[in-house]
């Protein structure tokens, strides 16, 4: 036992008179946690009790196995809490996937119990060296950073892993030695039933055929990558204290940006969201790239939109990132970079996508960009006759409401008026038969639908 535990930093097992919290879901990993806990903890009078979750996805075989580890800990003297939740439908609810949902539902019920415990209650779960390597792995084949190829922690988040630095065979071998039951879950022996039991069945034996230490060194690499993310974060704090922030809003100079090195840039524009308050849930690779876009190549006016309802604009030389409602006021458009403006979704495309609004592609211009109608601005269109007519008396003569026009979109290229929506584009930015185009994507909100559809 103290051979196992002695990997451990102290600091991350039950101290002396404090209550400690461990998930059991019955299986040979958290049984043999569960034993080693209970032998520290009665060494030390540290209080210990037993946390099963009944996740109903197997049938008669869930229940044998919150039985299983209500009876053993009835028998060795430890506390036992069980808990249940609605798994598949909080996955449906929420667009989850079944792991997901029964990942969210356990943790939830671990912190409301180890709060019942005290306020210096630690959980603890039984992830060990194999699950630290399935899970490096993980990360690095879907997409990640340092932080993903880093792996798990002795502590995150308040969930404590005494045993990151134990392999299962280990656990096995102590298993036997001190005569410790467990319960299989039948999923667990299918590779297809999950994409980690494909790593954990198939793909690290093949690894360990390779270099039999093949768990230990992608440990040791992510341990590493652990101690360089931890030097990021504390460089990543640096930059981020030059920002302003105000409520709905945080702005960085983009001189200050520019100084931000490259390889930390997206964490730098990662941790405005943060600031922000809306987190970075959702906000990918293909957001941050385009903001990079935004501040690295476009002048002021220039915005975008992107998750949690921000929009990012240029003003005064500033990045700013705002959960207020942006104005309507004049926009630059960055290609292929959705921009929320009023009741519309505008993005300019190198081609026609849906609906949208034309425009020819000239030497002369390079920046479109949208505004609010102005009502003396006037557009050459077929029916005009080569006189052009002011966008106030086409609005009349289609009967859209002073009200109406103010919310439109006018898009203007290299400075001048080219197209409004709903009224049509200038002659001079049509797009003769066969040649290429600027194309500004319009979508249009459901409810400004229905209503001219009324």
């Amino acid at each position: 036992m103290e051979e196992l535990l002695s990997r451990c930093p102290r600091w991350a097992l039950p101290a002396r008179g404090r209550p400690a919290l461990c998930a059991v879901s019955g299986g040979l990993d958290s049984m043999c946690l569960l034993d080693l806990l209970a032998r520290w903890c009665r060494e030390r009078e540290a209080g210990l009790a037993a946390a099963h979750f009944n996740h109903h996805l197997r049938g008669a075989e869930s229940d044998r196995d919150e039985a299983f580890v209500r009876d053993w800990c009835e028998a060795h003297d430890i506390a036992f809490v069980s808990g249940s939740g609605d798994v598949r439908g909080l996955a449906e609810r929420e667009g989850l996937s079944l792991e997901e949902a029964a990942r969210n539902l356990r943790y939830a019920f671990l912190r409301r119990e180890a709060e019942k415990l005290g306020p210096y209650a630690k959980i603890y779960t039984a992830h060990h060296a194999d699950d630290n390597a399935e899970t490096i792995l993980f990360n690095l084949i879907r997409g990640t950073g340092a932080a993903g190829l880093a792996g798990m922690a002795y502590q995150q988040d308040g969930i404590y892993r005494p045993l990151l630095d134990v392999t299962r065979a280990e656990l096995a071998a102590y298993a036997a030695a001190h005569g410790i039951p467990h319960v299989e879950d039948s999923t667990n022996a299918d590779p297809d039933a999950a994409a980690r039991n494909f790593l954990r069945l198939k793909v690290l034996p093949r690894l360990k055929q390779i270099n039999p230490r093949a768990v230990e060194h992608i440990n040791g690499a992510g341990r590493r990558l652990r101690e360089m993310e931890s030097g990021m974060e504390d460089l990543t704090e640096r930059f981020l204290r030059r920002a302003s922030v105000q409520p709905g809003r945080v702005t960085i100079r983009l001189g200050d940006l520019a100084e931000v090195p490259e390889f930390l840039r997206h964490r730098v524009l990662l941790g405005m969201f943060d600031l922000l308050g809306v987190g970075r849930k959702d906000v990918g690779a293909v957001h941050l790239e385009a903001l990079n876009r935004l501040w690295a190549h476009h002048g002021n006016d220039a915005r975008i939109s992107l998750p949690h309802g921000v929009t990012a604009r240029l003003a005064a030389s500033r990045l700013m990132l705002e959960t207020l409602p942006p104005p309507l006021s004049r926009a630059e458009l960055v290609k292929d970079c959705p921009l929320q403006w009023g009741d519309y979704t505008l993005t300019l495309r190198d081609r026609p996508v849906g609906t949208g609004l034309a425009l020819k592609a000239g030497p002369d211009w390079e920046h479109v960009a949208v505004a609010p109608c102005g009502g003396g601005d006037r557009l050459h269109l077929p029916e005009t006759h080569g006189g052009g007519r002011s966008v106030k008396r086409l609005c009349l003569d289609r009967r859209i409401s002073l009200a109406e026009r103010d919310r439109l979109p006018a898009i203007y290229a290299g400075g001048c008026l080219a197209a409004v929506w709903r009224l049509g584009v200038d002659e001079a930015f049509s797009v003769p038969e066969g040649e290429p185009c600027r194309f500004v994507q319009i979508q249009e909100a459901e409810k400004e639908r229905n209503t001219h559809e009324k």
